[in-house]
């Protein structure tokens, strides 16, 4: 049997895993369930006979990164190991397994309950990204099972946080890991028949505006932050209008240009009722950064622009304090590495490929950034990721999986 069959003989197997995924929830922040779910992938990497090891974030650097109400979550990352006799060179998969929080009505079950039906299944983390983690592990079963050599040795890494910073999650694997890749996959950016080879970064701001409250009934004897605010935030307009003469062409010929989100978060002063004067008022700034931008430059642009535009409104005072970052990534996809991905997506899925540049952020940048090595995004992806009633779709949870044991056992050895 070849491991292409195994594969679809074994649906219900990568269902079961990813059930027992999405069962444990993860939800990040404040992080919980991180014991639970790298000790059921510890022991699932040691039974596919990976020499596995669970790495314990310090409780020091817990201290030191995490906001005071999540220090009590430990973190963890998951590391397998899977030499090869024969082989000369290594491959990293990377995911995260953690996921972001649960709100709305959801129409399938609970958002943990892994429901099947018609084709896709239902829950917080199968389309981002446990369906990634079923879907590699049953490669990996598929090849040991029926006894095929990887042309490759294999690492593998299971770790946490990448839906805040990463920073404690594969930015902690990269410095601190024992691992030596000469390519990684990352398990998301990339589905289909599309291959990701980079990302947009991102800077997140949060503005404070400071007016002085008074008695609603005397709106002249205060300062109004919610108005200036408002001013503030029209005045990003002209901003935009800037930031759409930068472009980026993607190598699917795809234009990108840089963008800012106003507002994902906000709120106003503690104490606040409808008959005082605000005397406080924030907002949060997403700026997508292009690869090839500069990031620092892009951050004290966005700064200088706020701090500039504050300026021309009376009596307006702010403070920017930074939330958080994550740098943009491109690799362009010349290196046989790619080359070999793109055969195995286009064997498997009998369609031609195109390679692409995501627009959202993921962990690729550590690998290629961080250990310079060619890196590239694919997974099953899905639906609804972080939304109401996400979903992966099963057919390509399995075609993913035969997609990854095609990549191993077809590797080009001059590659």
């Amino acid at each position: 049997m070849t491991p292409s069959a195994y594969i679809i003989r074994h649906q219900p197997t990568l269902l079961r895993r990813l059930r027992a995924l999405v069962g444990t929830s993860t939800i990040n922040p404040p992080g919980e369930n991180y014991d639970a779910i790298t000790r059921y992938l510890l022991r699932e990497l040691t039974m596919l006979g990976f020499k596995a090891h669970r790495y314990a974030i310090p409780a020091a650097l817990l201290k030191k990164s995490l906001p005071a109400d999540q220090q009590a979550f430990p973190r963890f990352n998951v590391l397998g190991k899977l030499p090869v006799p024969g082989a000369t060179k290594t491959i990293h998969f990377n995911a995260h397994y953690d996921v972001v929080p649960v709100s709305g009505g959801w129409t399938h079950g609970s958002p943990f309950s892994g429901r099947v039906d018609r084709g896709w299944i239902y829950g917080r983390g199968t389309a981002d990204m446990k369906g990634s983690i079923a879907s590699l592990l049953l490669a990996f079963e598929a090849l040991r099972a029926t006894r095929t050599k990887p042309r490759l040795n294999l690492e593998v890494s299971f770790t946490a946080d990448e839906e805040t910073d990463s920073l404690l999650g594969s930015g902690w694997l990269v410095e601190h890991a024992p691992i030596r890749p000469d390519y990684a996959i990352v398990m998301e950016g990339g589905e289909g028949a599309s291959i990701c080879c980079g990302h947009n970064g991102v800077v997140w701001l949060e503005v404070t505006v400071h007016g002085r409250a008074a008695h609603g009934s005397k709106p002249e004897a205060g300062i109004n932050a919610f108005e200036q605010m408002a001013a503030l935030t029209l005045a990003l307009e002209d901003y935009k209008r800037r930031l759409a003469r930068t472009t980026f062409v993607a190598p699917n010929g795809e234009r990108r240009h840089p963008t800012i989100n106003v507002g994902g978060v906000f709120s106003g002063s503690e104490g606040s009722k409808i008959n005082t004067v605000p005397g406080r008022a924030a907002f949060t700034i997403d700026r997508r950064v292009l690869p090839g931008e500069n990031h620092a430059a892009a951050e004290r642009d966005l700064r200088a622009f706020l701090l500039a535009a504050a300026r021309r409104i009376p009596h307006c005072r702010i403070t920017v304090a930074k939330v958080s970052e994550n740098f943009a990534c491109y690799h362009a996809p010349r290196h046989p590495f790619f080359a070999a991905m793109a055969s195995s997506v286009r064997r498997v899925r009998q369609t031609p490929t195109a390679f692409t540049v995501s627009t959202g952020f993921n962990d690729m940048h550590f690998f290629a950034h961080h250990l310079r090595i060619p890196t590239l995004g694919y997974g099953p992806g899905g639906e609804n990721e972080h939304g109401v009633d996400e979903r992966a779709s099963v057919r390509e949870l399995i075609r993913t999986a035969q997609i990854y044991a095609d990549l191993l056992t077809s590797f080009p050895a001059a590659a």
